[in-house]
């Protein structure tokens, strides 16, 4: 039981790590206007990433052209991947 939970946690914790990174390319793609964001690399990351950004752009719609919603994200996500870390080192020192 206790391999399974620490293996949850793990595995979480990676994909909560690799999403930040695809939010991040993301975002420094969006400093270039003239990609065609319906080309297939760049529309699969469009679709990976925007559905979660959407979230945070309803709460903080762009000011002056820039999107703060994207902080807004980032700092979530780093905060549920420490929660996650602080997990994952509570569940191997209790079995």
């Amino acid at each position: 039981m206790d391999s399974s939970v620490a293996l949850l946690i793990q595995t979480l914790s990676t994909f909560v790590n690799i999403y930040v990174v695809l939010l991040i390319i993301r975002i420094l793609l969006s400093w270039f206007p003239n990609i065609n964001w319906y080309d297939p690399p760049f529309s699969i990351l469009s679709q990976l990433t925007d559905p979660y950004l959407n979230i945070f752009r309803s709460f903080i719609p762009p000011l002056g052209g820039i999107d703060f919603s994207a902080i807004l994200a980032i700092f979530l996500l780093q905060f549920v991947a420490q929660l996650l870390g602080s997990l994952r080192a509570s569940a191997m020192y209790m079995y």
